[in-house]
């Protein structure tokens, strides 16, 4: 994404959206490690405070994202998706055999604010567009990747639709987030002991995107690599060790600051998805295509029409989505509905 800020606006625009990306993909990893806290904490059915969770959390993707390189994520990738998978199915038949434990309801009476930070959440399940440029460098066929993302998106959007309808159909309004925790109090903890796989290896490939972007910026100026990027030496695996450890030492942070999932989300894509995923397709759309050609025949005045309401809808979605997930976290702490900072307060679906 940095490459493609300078192509768009020069060295301020390569800094700009390469800090952006570092601190999307930080705040990604974040919420892997609340993920963890809360997968352990309800395991464990809150025997432990659950700060040491998040530093157990913290710790295993640090130790995991040590490697610099992508070599074996093929491989974790497979287990990564048999574990969700595995996961999402217990949890399905186990509501499925429980039956109807709450109300279906068609409409509802939401404010703006709840009702958006419902859509942050399908924003934010769609918003691996800050990894692409990452990926494609590292495929050993980068033509490939066009039919890797329809692979993708017709698997996910397959998944997120038969589990959000199976769950939401026996449970309704009673539903809770994470989704693994709509089941019985045992298979709950099957299922998240399960799915800790995905939850870790999910959050080591963020991590190691972000952490392969600042090691990159460290050592290659105008072009021009360090010996260290290649090669195995003391200041290369030092220097790469303590990014890593900075990274998910951040990461921890933000899981103790903002300790609750859906509006951790919801910050998440109101700040960087909204831009990453929406905005910025539309920028790139309009610098690839000479502004003597955007209004040339009808098909082109609907295509820059398309582009230029996505742009708008990146806007729209970030101010949106910021309000209604301040507004959510302020209510939370009004009511007492959320622990404080570093508290030892059990985040256990129990």
């Amino acid at each position: 994404m940095a490459d493609a800020g300078e192509i768009l606006a020069g060295p301020i625009g390569r800094e700009v959206l390469g800090a952006a990306q570092v601190v999307f993909i930080v705040f990604l990893c974040g919420s892997h490690v609340l993920t963890g806290m809360i997968a352990f904490d309800t395991i464990t059915s809150g025997a432990s405070c659950s700060v040491i969770w998040a530093v157990v959390s913290a710790v295993i993707c640090f130790v995991l994202t040590i490697p610099r390189t992508l070599d074996g994520i093929a491989v974790l990738s497979v287990v990564s998706f048999v574990s969700i998978i595995t996961a999402v199915m217990i949890t399905m038949i186990g509501v499925g055999v429980v039956g109807h434990t709450g109300t279906v309801t068609v409409t509802s009476d939401l404010s703006f604010a709840k009702a958006f930070l419902a859509v942050t959440d399908i924003i934010f399940a769609y918003a691996g567009h800050v990894a692409f440029f990452t990926f494609i460098s590292e495929m050993k066929r980068p033509q490939d990747f066009p039919k890797a993302l329809f692979a993708l998106q017709i698997a996910d959007t397959t998944l997120y639709l038969i589990v959000g309808i199976v769950v939401y159909a026996f449970v309704g309004d009673a539903a809770v987030s994470p989704a693994l925790g709509n089941t019985g109090v045992t298979l709950r903890k099957i299922a998240y002991g399960i799915a800790l796989p995905t939850i870790v290896i999910a959050g080591v490939v963020n991590g190691h995107v972000c952490a392969k972007l600042v090691f990159i910026r460290i050592f290659r100026r105008n072009g021009v690599k360090s010996r260290h990027m290649n090669t195995h030496t003391f200041t290369g695996w030092a220097t790469w060790i303590g990014i890593v450890a900075v990274i998910w030492l951040f990461a921890f942070l933000i899981a103790e600051v903002i300790p609750f999932f859906n509006d951790l989300l919801g910050v998440i894509s109101s700040l960087f998805a909204s831009w990453f995923t929406y905005g910025i397709s539309g920028f790139f759309w309009f610098h690839l295509t000479p502004r003597s050609q955007r209004w040339s025949t009808m098909r082109q005045k609907v295509q820059t029409s398309f582009w230029g309401f996505i742009v708008m809808m990146g806007a729209f979605i970030m101010v949106a989505g910021l309000y209604a997930s301040v507004l959510s976290i302020i209510d939370g702490y009004k009511t007492g509905g959320f622990p404080g900072p570093f508290s030892c307060s059990s985040r256990a679906l129990l």
